[in-house]
């Protein structure tokens, strides 16, 4: 691949794509153009399923953002494309890595774009080169602007061939559009990932590479490995008494004990909010436990035991939450955080199964991280396709919870639901709701490259 010729020319298109331009369309362009280039320059690398698969996710992703334009789509576009570029570029590395060399990139490309051997081809100039530069270009110019000033003189006519022309064109947002264009544009194309990261690749294997030596390894050095089970041993059987406690106070109080339903919301934030805290620091005992030794150590199996107990019970403490919120959606209807809770909730419970799978398989901690990127990932690209806020709406209008004008117009894309429901109370037309209508033709009004597709769809009524 040629970065001298490809960087420049990128930069170029993002000019032409952003110049008196918002994001939208323009986005979903660029970012069709990198994937497209990522399979022209690296077609001999696609050895693998998965990047094929991440091939056709970054192009839906591409098409997710010019379909809506919001954040979780432009997250969706931007992890896809980093993902795919990464995976074929450095197949070694753990995907991990893409978002501390992203952080770092971000700062290094400042000054690395200065060490012009990294990307800039190196040419010998010769006297035949010289010659020629001189010959064929130096010369003729000269004498073009020579005679060109001398009968400029004589004629006005003449002389207004390049000077009676004025270029509408903004320099500074050019320059600036350039300079970021040339910045992304060098950052994706020349990334640096340090000889740090090769070397430390390994720590982020799924398989433990040393089993004998770790078989003998202490976590803490003045105690021994029949200490440190029992020590194991004792505190799982004392959380996983202190959970099972606080399971059965935590449900007494969530279906047995009456409350107001002024109170109904701060309750559930709170319980939902210590929930959220177990399950981090349940995983978090399980990786401290679990880590090396214990793993192939054939006198823990109580050890072992004692943690699936515990993880079995951080699942029913994560089923009881989801039908708490279930109970506040009921009572409130849906919200993009109440959305977001049942999101957390099931990443849980999944982050929960690969710490069985881990345990079950004697797997590293880096296994738990590398699914959960993945899981994550999955998670954002269905926030991306998805339309949330129309979901929403049509939800809350049919158990008729959550309808406040106010509320439904601070949705994103809903607005033929939204305004299908307001013709039905009559408040058509009436102060905001007249305003939001003018929104929807502003967004009709927009360039095409700063449209988001899904308002040229949407009937103006």
């Amino acid at each position: 691949m040629k970065k001298h010729l490809v960087i420049p020319a990128c930069s170029l298109i993002f000019i032409l794509l952003f110049y008196h331009e918002s994001m939208g369309v323009n986005l979903a362009i660029f970012g069709l153009l990198l994937i497209g280039l990522i399979c022209y320059f690296f077609q001999d690398k696609f050895t693998d399923r998965s990047h094929l698969v991440l091939v056709v996710t970054s192009v839906l992703s591409c098409l997710a953002f010019a379909w809506y334009g919001d954040f979780a789509s432009f997250l969706a576009l931007s992890m896809s494309v980093l993902f795919l570029h990464f995976r074929i570029q450095d197949p070694e590395l753990k995907i991990l890595q893409v978002f501390p060399l992203v952080f770092l990139n971000a700062f290094a490309s400042a000054g690395r774009v200065f060490v012009f051997s990294q990307w800039l081809p190196e040419r010998k100039i010769d006297n035949n080169f010289a010659k020629k530069l001189i010959a064929y270009v130096v010369i003729p110019l000269v004498f073009l602007i020579v005679f060109f000033t001398a009968y400029s003189f004589g004629s006005e006519h003449f002389s207004s061939l390049l000077t009676d022309y004025t270029l509408d064109l903004d320099i500074f947002e050019v320059v600036l559009i350039g300079v970021l264009g040339f910045y992304i544009s060098f950052s994706f194309w020349n990334y640096w990932v340090p000889e740090l990261c090769y070397e430390k690749n390994k720590l982020l294997d799924n398989e433990f590479s040393n089993v004998v030596e770790i078989k003998n390894q202490n976590t803490f050095s003045f105690l021994d490995l029949d200490f440190e089970r029992k020590s194991g041993e004792i505190t799982l059987v004392l959380l996983n008494f202190m959970l099972l406690v606080f399971i059965i106070t935590y449900n007494y109080e969530q279906f047995f004990e009456a409350v107001e339903t002024s109170k109904l919301s701060s309750a559930t934030h709170e319980r939902v909010n210590a929930v959220i805290f177990s399950i981090i620091m349940a995983v978090g005992v399980i990786l401290f436990y679990f880590k090396g030794g214990f793993n192939f150590d054939k006198k823990a199996a109580h050890l072992k035991k004692l943690a699936k107990v515990w993880i079995v019970l951080n699942g029913v403490l994560i089923v009881s939450t989801i039908i708490k919120n279930s109970e506040y959606v009921s009572f409130f209807g849906l919200t993009y955080k109440r959305l977001g809770v049942y999101a957390f909730l099931i990443l849980a419970v999944i982050g929960l199964i690969f710490t069985f799978l881990k345990i079950t398989r004697q797997k590293t901690n880096a296994y738990l991280f590398n699914q959960m990127v993945w899981c994550f990932y999955g998670t954002i690209l269905l926030c991306s396709f998805v339309n949330w806020g129309n979901l929403i709406t049509n939800y809350n209008v049919s158990v008729n919870k959550g309808v406040d004008p106010w509320f439904l117009r601070n949705l994103h894309f809903n607005d033929e639901s939204r305004d299908a429901y307001f013709s039905t109370i009559n408040i058509v037309g009436e102060g905001q709701g007249y305003l939001e209508e003018n929104r929807i033709e502003d967004h009709k009004d927009d360039p095409f490259l700063s449209k988001a597709l899904y308002y040229e769809f949407v009937e103006k009524k």
